[in-house]
């Protein structure tokens, strides 16, 4: 009884209650939600500060940024969701609150067409030297559990494109990648997919920001070719993985384009299937055939992997599917 009186008492004034109803539209910033009240950085941040401890609020930090929405989980997250629901739409204050995130959204998306812009020549060069696009999510949908999963974590996200391919499947997902600009493009992307039950984090692909066993899937789409270990990467998937749960790993097979290393930073020129079901042995995982998608030049495999039991012993890897596609 008290930490409900306490929770509703966190929320019970007119500028806690429009910063709940904003951040329940998306992440925010403190300086977006200053420019959106019309109040002073210190006044808002205080607010925050009392929805954050209230459980009302989730806070996470980004470099010198942090960004607050609605709390996803925890006694307080289906009590956050009741407010807003019973602010009235017809509200004025709410009304204009919202047309000013509006146009922070607009801002956001008119910075992520500029970055698109100014690398788009250079994404267009690799993707012309693999197969669509479209084959490679059509053929990780086919992977990826009929019946959906409850949280999934992709690895590397990027422009969070694995996100709104794999979004509909997922009651809530989150994105991890180390680059501020790429979070910026997928946050973005997201909003206008209206994908709300999916976010994105800025995080350390070698040390992840969650507890062992947190989710039911995870992807790791053409990150690992940049990466300086591979295996540890992979180690730390299996680990934040339920038992049961499965792993996508999409990357390219062996080439001898030198190119994408002198000039796209890519570290590995693709990976042996005896590559990476050894990383899936020493992480816990069993690892299944690895359906090859080929393309010109390059081959594209997507290597499926299962989290075993702590005391169950990882089987031999099957032998690659060699196909233009994926057996169902």
């Amino acid at each position: 009884m008290d930490d409900l009186l306490a929770t509703l008492k966190a929320a019970a004034e007119t500028t806690r209650l429009r910063l709940l109803a904003l951040c329940a539209h998306g992440e925010l910033t403190v300086t977006e939600l200053t420019q959106i009240l019309g109040q002073s950085q210190p006044r808002v941040s205080r607010h925050l500060k009392l929805l954050c401890d209230a459980g009302l609020l989730d806070r996470f930090r980004e470099g010198t940024f942090a960004f607050y929405r609605l709390a996803e989980k925890g006694s307080s997250a289906e009590l956050a969701r009741v407010l807003v629901d019973a602010i009235p739409d017809s509200d004025p204050t709410l009304a204009l609150d919202l047309e000013r995130l509006e146009a922070t959204k607009r801002g956001r998306s008119e910075t992520a067409a500029a970055y698109f812009r100014e690398n788009a020549a250079r994404w267009h060069e690799i993707r012309s030297l693999h197969v669509a696009e479209g084959e490679v999510e059509a053929a990780l949908l086919r992977l990826f559990p009929a019946a959906g999963v409850e949280e999934l974590l992709d690895i590397g996200t990027g422009t969070g494109r694995m996100l709104e391919v794999l979004g509909p499947r997922v009651q809530r997902a989150v994105g991890v990648d180390q680059s501020r600009e790429m979070l910026a493009v997928a946050r973005t992307k997201l909003e206008e997919a209206g994908l709300r039950h999916c976010h994105v984090r800025q995080a350390d692909m070698y040390q992840l920001p969650f507890p062992g066993g947190s989710f039911d899937a995870a992807i790791i789409h053409q990150v690992l070719h940049f990466t300086e270990s591979p295996a540890e990467v992979v180690a730390e998937a299996a680990r934040v993985l339920r038992p049961g749960a499965p792993l996508l790993i999409v990357d390219f097979a062996p080439h001898t384009l030198e190119a994408l290393r002198e000039e796209h930073a890519h570290r590995r020129l693709g990976f042996s299937d005896q590559e990476v079901a050894g990383w899936c042995r020493q992480s816990g995982l069993s690892c299944g055939p690895a359906a090859l998608l080929p393309g010109d030049p390059l081959t594209v495999s997507i290597w499926p992997a299962t989290r075993l039991a702590a005391a169950a012993a990882a089987p031999s890897s099957s032998p690659a599917l060699t196909l233009s596609g994926v057996s169902s």
